[in-house]
């Protein structure tokens, strides 16, 4: 079953959002829109949001169709803005796959908008309601992060193959053979993590990063999560929540947290700081991929590498044992 735009109505516009979602308009009249469902000449055009989307749609759609991915490495999606050229993509494109639960929070309009025009698939909302987790600060929306565990980023990959056979029937065998086999990498993953995550002694399962985005990663794992800053990285973390943060660290002997690629690490260098101030040792216990995936090219830039990476580097930092070269043996100068 595919999934359609989900609108989610904010009290958060600006003249400077208003002022850009009326070039958005005019970039909407001034572009020729290929026609609803339609194939191009040799593959389908298709832009994906987000990188580990993009892995997933080039993983099923194979040689079908060209994905252009509009964030890349380091990129926070929470506040990314789309570009004149991001616009050119994805008005021509045949589709646009998008995570949806309002982590695109900047596009969401935009999107909603080319939704009455074109396909557009927002395939993070494939995951049931009450899989999800609610956000504490804002009514009827989720903690968008459904990647951080394959166990509910299969929903989405799903999501994605149903999308591709509705747009391109005649590839469906082929979509359905390339979701099995990307599931059954999914699959493979989901046990390394379980296996190395479980090795973590139980009162070392603290995980302290820049922003709330392992909520998932932590109900799936057994771990505690506390994220300096909110579901949204356009939440700010006050001297409250970073003191906060720091008694916590303090009291229970917490000795690693961690920074994210995609997102800035004055925060946790704070909290690094306020516990040295109070005689405790904390380091920096590794990097973590929250919402980007690596360099594009390397083994971190693909999803499989992505979820590896996170678990090996908790893992070993938190107390537990599992290789440093990760469930594939590539982590090692990826």
């Amino acid at each position: 079953m595919s999934v359609s735009c989900h609108q989610i109505r904010g009290n958060f516009m600006t003249s400077r959002r208003i002022l850009t979602f009326a070039g958005i308009l005019a970039a909407l009249l001034a572009f020729a829109l290929p026609a609803t469902g339609a194939r191009a000449a040799d593959k389908l055009k298709l832009v994906a949001t987000v990188s580990m989307i993009g892995d997933a749609v080039t993983a099923i759609a194979g040689d079908r169709a060209e994905i252009t991915t509009l964030m890349g490495e380091g990129v926070d999606p929470h506040l990314y803005r789309q570009t004149q050229s991001d616009i050119a993509a994805m008005v021509r494109a045949d589709a646009v796959f998008w995570n949806g639960l309002y982590l695109e929070a900047q596009l969401e309009e935009f999107l909603e908008k080319l939704a009455g025009r074109k396909p557009v698939y927002a395939i993070g909302e494939a995951v049931p309601d009450n899989e999800r987790i609610a956000s504490i600060t804002y009514t009827d929306r989720y903690d968008p992060h459904i990647w951080m565990t394959p166990e509910l980023w299969h929903y989405a990959v799903k999501a994605a193959r149903d999308s591709l056979i509705e747009l391109d029937p005649e590839g469906a065998d082929i979509y359905k053979t390339n979701t099995e086999a990307y599931l059954n990498e999914m699959k493979e993953l989901a046990t390394f993590a379980r296996r190395s995550l479980e090795t973590v002694p139980q009162d070392k399962r603290v995980l302290v990063t820049a922003h709330d985005a392992f909520g998932y990663f932590g109900r799936t794992y057994d771990f505690e999560v506390v994220g300096i800053q909110g579901l949204s990285t356009e939440s700010e973390a006050g001297l409250q929540r970073v003191d906060e943060i720091v008694s916590l660290i303090v009291d229970r002997n917490i000795r690693a947290i961690f920074v994210e690629t995609s997102v800035p690490e004055r925060n946790v260098r704070a909290l690094i700081e306020g516990a040295a101030a109070r005689g405790h040792a904390v380091v920096v216990g590794g990097q973590l991929f929250s919402d980007a995936m690596g360099s594009a090219g390397t083994y971190t830039g693909t999803y499989i590498g992505m979820i590896d990476s996170n678990v090996t580097v908790i893992t070993n930092a938190l107390g537990g044992t599992t290789p440093v070269d990760g469930l594939n043996g590539k982590l090692v100068g990826s």
